[in-house]
Formats: C-alpha cells, structure tokens, sequence
C-alpha cells in the first residue's frame, strides 16, 4: 500500500514539475512576443494557456485522491503544499497570457522606447520561479529562502517603471494607450514575481514545517 501510495506522490510531483515547466516558457515567451514584436508568438501563448488550466485540474484531482488514502503527516503537507504551488503556477500562466495580449496591441503602433526594465524584471522574476521549482525538487528550503527576498527588487523595478511612463503621459498624451498597456505588462511581471515567491514560501513549509508568509516564522 506504502509503495503504491509512494509512486502516486510521485507522479504528482512529475505533474507538477511539467506544469511548472509550461508556465515558465509561457512567461518567456510572452515577453519575447514584446521584445521581437512577434504576434505570432503571442497568440501562441494566449491559445497554449489551457494547458496550464488543465494541469491545475488535473493536479487538484491527483490530490484530492491521495488525500482519501489518509497519508501520513509528511505526505499530507506534500499533498496540500502541491495544490497550492498549482494554483500559483496557473495565476503565472494567466499573467503571461495577459502579456501576451498586450504585446498584440502595443504591436500595432510604433515602440514607444527602448526595453530595458521589461527584460530585466522578466529575467529576475523568471530566475525566481526557475529556484523555486528547483528548491522543491532538491529539497532546498534554503535556496527557497532566497528567491523571497529577490522579491523587493521586481517592486522597486516596477515602480520605477510606472513612474517613468506617467511623465510620458503628461508630456506627450498620445502616448496614453501604449503607457497604460505597458503598466500593465510590468504589473504582471511584478506578479509572476509575487507568485514565485509564494511556491517559495510553500517549500520551506513543506521541509521545514514553517510558515513564513506574511512574516511569519521568523
């Protein structure tokens, strides 16, 4: 029963780590359709984003099932911490989606500048989720500690960033519509951020039965 009930927790940890592979390139691809102004790569990621809707169902199946099997403490915290990194994973893909629509809109007028912020948050936000996954997967609670606190600098980036495009509003209004939408892309950078963060805060939960959020644990 031990060894069935094991290689069940197995395969929903596969599941999960090629879930998390798809929001990743979702979230990479995203920002590329924005960089190359690429539609074709845009629609790609809004017509790919049921994918990641469908892990998540299948996922929250996969475990509701093992928690009918009354596992043990340590299988249970597993269980519970895998429907929660799900759930993330899909908020990721749904803010790549967004990106991606966006980039379809801001690629009907003319680069309103230079890239710089957009790559940069990406990177960091997309490293974040990347150590995370990999904090999970190698049971590195301490690596996990790590990507929280990269969190700050998304923010400071993204606020930066809103408060250089409302000075390309006020001085040139028919910037408006391109500014607006790239607020919202960086938004949604800044929350891929934050939901890299929360799989983190759910790995040092799962391994060190700590929780951290909000400030917690400390």
């Amino acid at each position: 029963m031990n060894r069935h009930l094991d290689l069940e927790i197995a395969e929903l940890k596969e599941k999960l780590l090629t879930m998390g592979s798809h929001a990743e390139r979702a979230v990479s691809e995203a920002v590329r359709s924005l960089i190359e102004r690429s539609d074709d790569l845009a629609r790609k990621v809004d017509e790919n984003d049921n994918i990641v809707d469908q892990f998540e169902v299948d996922v929250d199946e996969a475990a509701i099932h093992l928690l009918s099997k009354a596992p043990l403490a340590t299988d249970l915290r597993f269980i519970t911490v895998a429907m929660k990194i799900s759930q993330n994973l899909e908020r990721i893909a749904d803010e790549a989606t967004k990106i991606a629509r966006r980039s379809l809109e801001l690629n009907l007028e003319p680069q309103l500048k230079a890239y710089v912020d957009i790559p940069q948050m990406a990177g960091i936000a997309r490293e974040m989720l990347k150590t995370a996954l990999d904090a999970f997967v190698h049971k590195q609670p301490e690596k996990a500690i790590e990507v929280i606190a990269r969190d700050k600098k998304v923010d400071e980036i993204n606020k930066q960033f809103h408060r250089e495009l409302s000075s390309y509003m006020i001085e040139n209004p028919a910037t408006i519509t391109r500014c607006l939408n790239l607020m919202v892309v960086s938004k949604a950078l800044e929350r891929i951020a934050d939901h890299a963060t929360n799989i983190a805060e759910e790995v040092v939960y799962l391994y060190e039965a700590r929780d951290i959020r909000h400030g917690g644990g400390k």
